[in-house]
This record gives C-alpha cells, sequence and structure tokens, in this order.
C-alpha cells in the first residue's frame, strides 16, 4: 500500500500492520510479540527479515534470509521456528549491489554466496510457543553457537503495541494511547480493547534479571525527515541504545508502548542457553502465582506429545520419517503463515486527518473498491514477499487446511464471499496489488472439496456450502456478464494467475487492438460450470426431500457447461481446438481486419481444459425427477449438443448410465495425453512443466501488423521483464496446476476404467490407464522435496548445506515454483501456501505401500 526502504523500517511507526522475526499477536495485531538480535557487527538491530523489492532483485522481490517454520497445532497450542542469524555484519549493501548489478541472466545472489555461513558462524536462534491455557502462552527462546569460536549475542525478547492512536484510527476502537509499565518485577500492559496482560521476563543465563528497556513504537521524525520527535522516546530507540550507545534513548520512567529485556549471552562453540518467558491475561483476582522451571518446561513437554499425537492421526503410519519429516513441517509452514491483514480502502483514501491524501489513491488501483474492509486472520501465499491474500493462492491453500483445521479452511472460504470483500457486482477481490485483476474462478472448487473432504462427520455441513454457493452465484454471473465479449461462451479474463506465459501481457491492450478468447480463461469457465453442478445436485437433495430451486440451477449449470464444450470445440468450425497438434490454443481475434489467429505455443493455458470434467452417475440423477426430465429433453431436443456428453453403464449402479461431462473429447483427450506426457515437452521428472520444452529449441513466434513477439522455454527463473519477474510461468513446474490435472485424471479413469490407456511417458512402451498415469505424476511432484536414494533433495540444488550438513538437511523450505528439469526451488522460498498441495501426494505414498501389504 506504500513503500518506503528498509533502512527507514527501524524507524517508521507502522499503522495497517508490524512485522518482526518470528513473532506473534492478538488476532487484530494490537499487542505483538517478537525479538531482536544484535551480534555486535552488524550496523542495525536484526529486527526484521531483509528482502530485495521487485526492481532491486534481478529476478524480482526476494527474501534474503534463513528462517524455518518447524511446528505448529492447528490451535497453535505449541509452535516453533527457527532463525538462523550470521555473526558477521549482515551484507546489506552487498546484497542489493550484486543483484543489482546481475543481469536476468544470471543467477540471484544469495545470502549464502557472501560467505556468512561459511565455517558455521552463525546462531540457530529457535523460538518456541506453547500454551498454558488459551490466554497464557509460554515462550522458550533457545540460541545455538554453532560456529568454532566463542561468540556472543544480545537477545531482546520486545512487547510492542501496534500504533493506532498517533493517526485517530477510530474504526480501530482505541481513543486511548496504550502503555506497557513494571509493576511487582513484571510489565502490565493497558489498551482499550484489549484485556490488561502480564509479561514476565525470566532470569538470564547468570540467574539476573536483565534491564528493561522502554521507549514508544512512534516514528522518529527527526532521523527521517529532519522534523524535531514531539516524543524523545521513539521506534528505534533501542538501535540508539545499545549500538549508538545513547543510554538517553530509553525512558527512564520504565514505560512506553514497546519494551523490551536486554539479554547479553557468551556461547562456547555448540553451546546453547535458553530464554524463558510468559505472556498471558492479569488475573482478576490478584497476582499472578509464576511458574518454576521445571513446571515450565513440563507444560513445553506436554504440549510437543500433543502435537506428536495429533500428528500422528494425520500423517500416514506407513511413511519413512524423511516423508513425515516433510508433511509435517508443510503443515507448520501453513499455520505460521496465517496472518492479521488490515486494508480499508475507504479510509486508505481518504487519509489521515488533516492530511490531503496523494490524486493517486482516488484514482489508482483499488480506488474502485470502496466497500472492501479487511481486518482478519487471513491465510497468506507468503508472510515476506507476498504479505497480502491472493484469492486463488488461497483457494488452493485450504485443501490442505481442511484436514487440520477444517474450521478454519470454511472460514476463510466463507470470509471471501461476504460482502465486505465480495465486489457489488459480484468480482472477488484478487489481491492487494490489483482487486481488479482477474484471478481463476477456483473458489467453487475448494469449497466443494473442503466439503467432501469433511467426511468424518455423519452429516456434511450444508450450511456452509449453500451459504457460499449463492454468493458465487453472482460470481458466476460476473464472469458471464464481463468476460465473454462476444456473448459466445468463448471467454477472456486477461492473465489469469499465470503471469508471463502469454507472448504478450493478456491483461492489458493486445498488439494491434482486438480481442482474445482465452482456451484456459473458456476452460476455468467449464470448470466453475461443472463445479456449481455438482453442488447444486448435492444441495438438491436433503434427506428425503428435493429442492428445485437447487435443481433448477443444476439445469442451469449443466446447459452451461455443454454450451462451452461446444464454443470451445466447434466454435468457427473446431473452436480453439487445433487437430493437427492435438492442443487447445488461445485465440486472438485482430479489431482491423476480423482475422482470427492462433497462438500456437504449448503452456498450461491448452492443459487447463483437461481439468474440466466430471462424472454424472444415473441413479443419482433419478433421485431428481426435475434435473431427470430436462436432463432427457436437452439429450432428446440437442442433438448437436449431446455429441459432446459420454455415455456407458454404469459400474456402480446396475442398470443405469454414467455420464461423462468433459471439454475433450476421448480422441481429443488421446491425443493430448500423447503431448502431455511427453519428456521432451511437458512431462519433467518432477511433475508437468508451466511450457512445452518444445520451445526451448522452437521459440513460439506471434506476428501481426509488423509487431513480433516470442516465447521461449525458461525451466527457472523468468528472462522476462513482465510482471517484475519472480513468476515465471515459462516453463517451470507450479504445483496448483499439476495438483488439478492429476484430480482430473483420476475422474476420467472413473469413467473410462482400465480400458482407456496411453503410453507413460510418451514412446516408452509403457502402457498405463488414467489413474496409474495420475499416480505417476503424483510420485513425480512428490520427488521435489523428498531425498532420492542417494540423499539428495531436488529442490535444494546443488546447496551442500541442505544436502549434507546435520543442521540443515532436516529443513524444508516449500518455493513457490520448480526448474523444469532439475526440480530446484525457486521464487518465493516460502510459499508453503499451494506448494503443500504436495501433501497429497506425499500421504499417498503411505496408502499405496498399506495397500501392497494388505494385498500380500
Amino acid at each position: 500500500m506504500q513503500n518506503f526502504p528498509h533502512d527507514h523500517a527501524r524507524s517508521r511507526a507502522y499503522r495497517w500492520g508490524e512485522d518482526g522475526l518470528l513473532g506473534i499477536a492478538d488476532r487484530e495485531c494490537r499487542l505483538c510479540f517478537s525479538f531482536a538480535l544484535w551480534n555486535g557487527k552488524d550496523g542495525i538491530l536484526k529486527e526484521r527479515l531483509f528482502g530485495l523489492s521487485g526492481p532491486e532483485g534481478n529476478h524480482g522481490e526476494d527474501v534474503k534470509e534463513e528462517y524455518f517454520y518447524l511446528d505448529s497445532t492447528p490451535t497453535h497450542s505449541y509452535m516453533k521456528g527457527l532463525y538462523k542469524y550470521p555473526q558477521s555484519a549482515y551484507p546489506y549493501s552487498r546484497l542489493v549491489d550484486e543483484n543489482g548489478r546481475r543481469s536476468k541472466y544470471e543467477a540471484e545472489y544469495e545470502l549464502v554466496d557472501t560467505g556468512v555461513f561459511n565455517e558455521n558462524r552463525y546462531f540457530d536462534v529457535f523460538a518456541e510457543y506453547a500454551k498454558n491455557d488459551p490466554e497464557d502462552i509460554l515462550i522458550r527462546l533457545t540460541i545455538i553457537n554453532r560456529g568454532p569460536d566463542t561468540s556472543t549475542v544480545h537477545v531482546l525478547p520486545t512487547l510492542f503495541f501496534r500504533n493506532t492512536y498517533s493517526w485517530e484510527c477510530t474504526h480501530e476502537g482505541c481513543h486511548m494511547k496504550p502503555k506497557i509499565i513494571l509493576e511487582d518485577d513484571m510489565l502490565r500492559t493497558k489498551h482499550d480493547t484489549l484485556e490488561p496482560f502480564l509479561f514476565d521476563v525470566g532470569k538470564d543465563s547468570d540467574g539476573n534479571t536483565p534491564p528493561i528497556l522502554f521507549t514508544d513504537n512512534e516514528t522518529n521524525t527527526k532521523r527521517l525527515y529532519g522534523i524535531d520527535n514531539l516524543n524523545p522516546y521513539v521506534k528505534d530507540a533501542f538501535h540508539s541504545y545499545i549500538i549508538d550507545k545513547n543510554v538517553n534513548a530509553v525512558n527512564p520512567k520504565q514505560r512506553g508502548t514497546k519494551v523490551a529485556a536486554h539479554y547479553i549471552l557468551s556461547l562456547e562453540p555448540g553451546e546453547s542457553k535458553a530464554i524463558h518467558l510468559r505472556l498471558c491475561i492479569a488475573p482478576k483476582d490478584g497476582k499472578l502465582v509464576k511458574l518454576d522451571q521445571k513446571t515450565f518446561d513440563n507444560i513445553f513437554k506436554q504440549r510437543i506429545e500433543e502435537a506428536d499425537l495429533f500428528y500422528g492421526s494425520v500423517i500416514h503410519s506407513k511413511l519413512t520419517n524423511d516423508e513425515a519429516n516433510v508433511v509435517r513441517q508443510a503443515y507448520a509452514g501453513l499455520l505460521w503463515s496465517k496472518q492479521f491483514y488490515h486494508y480499508v480502502v475507504e479510509y486508505w483514501k481518504k487519509g489521515d486527518t488533516g492530511e490531503a491524501p496523494p490524486q493517486r489513491r482516488l484514482e489508482g488501483r483499488n480506488a474502485q473498491w470502496d466497500h472492501l474492509f479487511s481486518r482478519d486472520v487471513i491465510s497468506m501465499p507468503d508472510k515476506f514477499e507476498y504479505p497480502w491474500f491472493a484469492s486463488w493462492d488461497l483457494a488452493f491453500h485450504m485443501i490442505p487446511f481442511s484436514t487440520i483445521d477444517e474450521n478454519f479452511a470454511k472460514s476463510q472460504l466463507r470470509l471471501f464471499v461476504r460482502e465486505w470483500y465480495l465486489h457489488p457486482n459480484g468480482q472477488m477481490p484478487a489481491y492487494e496489488f490489483n482487486f481488479s485483476d482477474v484471478n481463476p474462478p477456483v473458489f467453487a472448487w475448494a469449497a466443494w472439496r473442503v466439503y467432501k473432504i469433511a467426511n468424518h462427520k455423519e452429516k456434511r455441513d450444508r450450511s456452509f456450502l449453500e451459504s457460499v454457493f449463492l454468493k458465487l452465484l453472482l460470481n458466476f454471473t460476473w464472469w458471464v456478464n464481463k468476460k465473454d465479449v462476444d456473448g459466445k461462451n468463448l471467454f477472456g479474463g486477461g492473465f489469469l494467475g499465470l503471469d508471463n506465459i502469454g507472448v504478450f501481457d493478456r491483461s492489458e491492450q493486445l498488439p494491434q487492438g482486438g480481442s482474445i478468447q482465452q482456451s484456459d480463461g473458456t476452460a476455468w469457465m467449464g470448470f466453475y460450470a461443472l463445479t456449481l453442478l455438482a453442488i447444486s445436485l448435492d444441495l438438491a437433495k436433503d434427506g428425503e426431500k428435493v429442492l428445485e430451486p437447487f435443481e433448477d440451477m443444476a439445469s442451469k449449470f449443466f446447459e452451461h457447461f455443454v454450451q462451452i464444450v461446444d464454443a470451445m470445440n466447434c466454435m468457427g468450425g473446431t473452436g480453439l481446438w487445433d487437430a493437427e497438434d492435438g492442443f487447445y490454443y488461445d485465440q486472438v481475434k485482430l479489431s482491423e481486419t476480423g482475422k482470427e489467429i492462433r497462438l500456437k505455443s504449448r503452456s498450461l493455458v491448452g492443459i487447463i481444459p483437461l481439468i474440466a470434467v466430471s462424472v454424472l452417475e444415473g441413479d443419482k440423477v433419478d433421485l431428481l425427477p426435475g434435473f431427470r426430465k430436462r436432463f432427457e429433453w436437452f439429450l432428446k431436443y440437442k442433438p448437436d449438443l449431446k455429441a459432446h456428453i459420454g455415455s456407458r453403464k454404469s459400474t456402480k449402479s446396475e442398470g443405469h448410465c454414467s455420464y461423462l461431462l468433459s471439454i475433450p473429447s476421448r480422441e481429443q483427450l488421446q491425443q493430448m495425453l500423447k503431448v502431455i506426457l511427453d519428456e521432451d515437452e511437458f512431462l519433467s521428472p518432477y511433475g508437468l512443466r508451466s511450457l512445452s520444452k518444445f520451445h526451448e529449441k522452437h521459440p513460439y513466434i506471434f506476428e501481426a501488423h509488423g509487431d513480433k513477439r516470442s516465447i521461449k522455454y525458461e525451466p527457472g527463473e523468468s528472462e522476462s521483464g513482465m510482471f517484475g519477474g519472480n513468476s515465471n510461468w515459462r516453463g517451470p513446474i507450479w504445483t496448483p496446476i499439476n495438483y488439478l490435472v492429476i484430480e482430473a485424471l483420476e475422474r476420467y479413469h472413473l469413467y473410462y476404467g482400465d480400458d482407456f490407456q496411453v503410453e507413460c511417458p510418451t514412446r516408452s512402451g509403457n502402457i498405463k490407464n488414467l489413474k496409474e498415469v495420475a499416480s505417476e505424476l503424483s510420485f513425480r511432484l512428490s520427488k521435489l522435496l523428498l531425498r532420492d536414494e542417494n540423499g539428495h533433495r531436488p529442490c535444494f540444488g546443488d546447496d551442500k548445506r541442505y544436502q549434507s550438513d546435520p543442521h540443515w538437511r532436516n529443513l524444508l523450505l516449500f518455493h513457490e515454483y520448480f526448474h523444469g528439469d532439475s526440480g530446484k526451488g525457486l521464487g518465493a522460498s516460502h510459499q508453503t501456501g499451494w506448494t503443500a498441495l504436495i501433501l497429497r501426494h506425499i500421504q499417498d505414498l503411505g496408502k499405496e505401500r498399506e495397500e501392497k501389504h494388505d494385498s500380500k
């Protein structure tokens, strides 16, 4: 929402949110806890992560830190994270300068490349949280010297209030300045909208209470703007006190809105020391009873045992230790990436009291989203590189989330169709950068999957499904009205989350004008219609009752889907299908001549039609007489469209038929899979590439009226500046589309059975049915994160630390995407959300072993 350099961060009070190392906050981010570090050499306290912005990085925005989410329960009764802190000065300038010097054809210059981890000269800082009860949190910071020499580190556990008072934020509900004071050797908080909390600071390693430093979480206007501070005690006071030796920087009256305990730890090589803290609501009936060390440790021990017990019920028992470790850290990443997100467009546009906002706020991106009022805990793609929600990312997040926290998954999906998120016209907000961008419509699929995954209950949550469905009708209508330019069921939509996958930015005005009929946009709408059809059919049967309004909606989505299939395959002769190549392509219609040109680059754009598939069982259709009647009428009186519906005897219910609803016919699917399963095209050792490797030697070139564009296969970081980098869809492997393709192949197998077989890989001579093909893709995808027979984990490439160092090799990162040939992790390093979809494929390894064992 507003940009300023990292150098300002320590001195500026944030209004809309806060940051900190492996910290926690209440659900509205009022009272926050994190910690700061100083190794005696850095020019600033290490209070927050450092990274490069898009223009600074040669491949877009990029975090330059080593931190890991190791464990968490869904209730956060236990959490564990790790930050690796170098013992030498952090190379801020070197990272900026070297990455600025490098071109897009060179690799990123990473923190490890600077040598700061050589000879293991760093501290491991573990942050652990254990709840004694929901409002009583024990904190344990454990610092280990991994280096060969004795080293000293300053550790500052810090408690602070987000500054909601300086800007008269009336919607925050806080009218008085909060405060933290020292009272009876304990820190006590006071805030308008929070219960009083106590912060109990533990003894240092010598048994002494550390010094307590006080200041206020307010901007240092003197340092930033040369304007005298109204308050002498400002946000960066601890930096001034410790590094600049300015003893007057902190408040001697021992009160403020930001406080830290100052520990100085000297550690021998390999030595470990721990700091113990406690944050809890102040008892209403008297003084807090302190916990002795044994009780403190026992509570941690109990919470860790409970976490182990919980994940023992979640993680398949037949997984190896390495596989189970990957699964558990993936869940930890999901849970640690829940974040308070605050953005009220109306207030943002109005600006602060007595200060006119910049004109760009009133006319720029998001200006038409006055209704959007976000002050919620939301699942983020990445809390550092993408610290804002992305709606289609979030939909994928909820699939693994539903296994461990069904209620959170449902509440997140409900949230984004509420009136303070969903636009009055039915559009769903994309993400902070531009709410009006168009993401693929996957929310209905996510809601349907979450609803079905929760099958441990005797009765599924119809209320959840119905409430989401009714709002999604608005969103579906928005798509139909806004993105079908010619009214022919061929949809646009723009880049649709695939960023730079095309020869040009599909969200902008096309070269030489005109419009684009998108293979993926149209397929997404087919997928959307099929999912809403499935939901309608489910809601139409409530016990013994048949609810006619849902039957009516089912008929509507059934007919709409078939019309989309007809448009994709038959409009203008062959629609978007190219019979010669056996593939679907986007099509550009030039405005001047009306000429239609197929964009014959083989990418995910042409694979997405495969995912729009569903199987209707005749026995279930018979339970809905109204739908059955209209279904039969359609088959009788729409013979041209009937050809798009497959029919065969049901293997599930004798005397009934199964009906296949899909975009590609059997013959088209057979042709598509020859391309998709070709290792010289899409099939990588680690899943499906986003662009065919064919374009490595044969770039696709688009030319119209002298305007010439090209696209080639780029397996790793993008060489294109489109979208600022860090968003490469021109070759790497992305988990979400792989996940949907695997699901779709399983549905095709449900209909075709073992009769439908293909070579996998193409030209290999290995014949497999579609369930086996799905299993093969699933296995390849899971290999990204698992050690192979040589102990090598593909996602970490040639980094010897992660491959062999005992203090690194069991740590996991869940990258945004992966190199199309080597499987190395790329992009945002903590985008656990949709990369956690791999969990299903790793869990499947355990199921396969169990089935093999049972068959014996």
